[in-house]
């Protein structure tokens, strides 16, 4: 469990990463630099490098703020945390469970699937995911989530950090090339998904136990390379809203029954 301190340093310094890096972004994208998902002209390759390093902000400012204030010994030891895969199955169930909830209910909702991408895409997008994504989490379930978590409660943290996630975010939607920048109607769904998306992972984090990160950062990964095999069938203000209720329902549900749990084992 982080302390205070080290979740406002760790805060600070991703933000400070994002928000130089995407700035630079932003400003290259108006002499017609882009990133993309396949790298085929230099421009993209030399705007992809420092994208990167803006998705990556959380899992670089982990470490660095972690090793500052001797929470950690080195990398090594870092790494061990943030891939501590050993957990029990009905957590890794659950996990697959939310992923099959979310998409269940816009597929409930919307009455047909639309496959933008065969599945098997789904499997090769995986380490890419991990990268771009996945190791978010081993700064914000490594560090911040559990300080807010400790300080103001599950639904509060939960709602909060998906009000700081979501303006960690807000870049993406102006530079040239990501996926996000189909206008205002998707920023709003997309904030919506980001704050019922911090319950699940603060529920993850739950019933995995103190201290394992590695089930949201599998959560993370697995989300990001399905989501665009489905992506337009998530685009719907009626699906949107019915699948994020479903997970918030879902998450403050599992909270709660593990929470009747720990008081019957004390």
């Amino acid at each position: 469990m982080t302390d205070k301190k080290t979740a406002v340093q760790f805060t600070l310094l991703t933000f400070c990463i994002a928000y130089l890096v995407s700035g630079a972004l932003i400003v290259f994208g108006r002499f017609g630099y882009s990133v993309s998902n396949w790298v085929s002209t230099f421009r993209q390759f030399a705007m992809n490098i420092p994208f990167s390093i803006y998705i990556l902000s959380p899992a670089i400012a982990s470490y660095l703020i972690l090793k500052k204030n001797n929470k950690i010994n080195g990398l090594k030891d870092w790494l061990n945390t943030v891939f501590y895969i050993k957990n029990k199955i009905s957590v890794y169930l659950f996990v697959a469970a939310g992923l099959t909830l979310y998409f269940g209910v816009h597929l409930a909702v919307s009455g047909r699937m639309v496959m933008v991408l065969p599945f098997y895409t789904f499997f090769l997008s995986l380490p890419g995911c991990l990268i771009i994504g996945g190791l978010e989490e081993a700064g914000w379930m490594y560090i911040l989530q559990p300080a807010l978590d400790k300080r103001y409660g599950f639904v509060l943290s939960s709602i909060l950090f998906g009000i700081i996630w979501t303006l960690w975010h807000i870049p993406l939607f102006f530079i040239p090339g990501t996926n996000h920048g189909e206008g205002l109607i998707n920023f709003w769904m997309f904030t919506v998904q980001l704050i019922s998306f911090r319950f699940f992972h603060g529920a993850v984090y739950r019933i995995s136990g103190k201290g394992r990160v590695f089930m949201s950062v599998l959560f993370h990964t697995m989300f990001n390379a399905v989501s665009p095999v489905f992506g337009t069938m998530t685009m719907t203000w009626a699906g949107t809203i019915a699948a994020n209720a479903a997970v918030v329902l879902v998450s403050v549900i599992t909270v709660s029954i593990d929470a009747k749990k720990s008081r019957r084992m004390v």
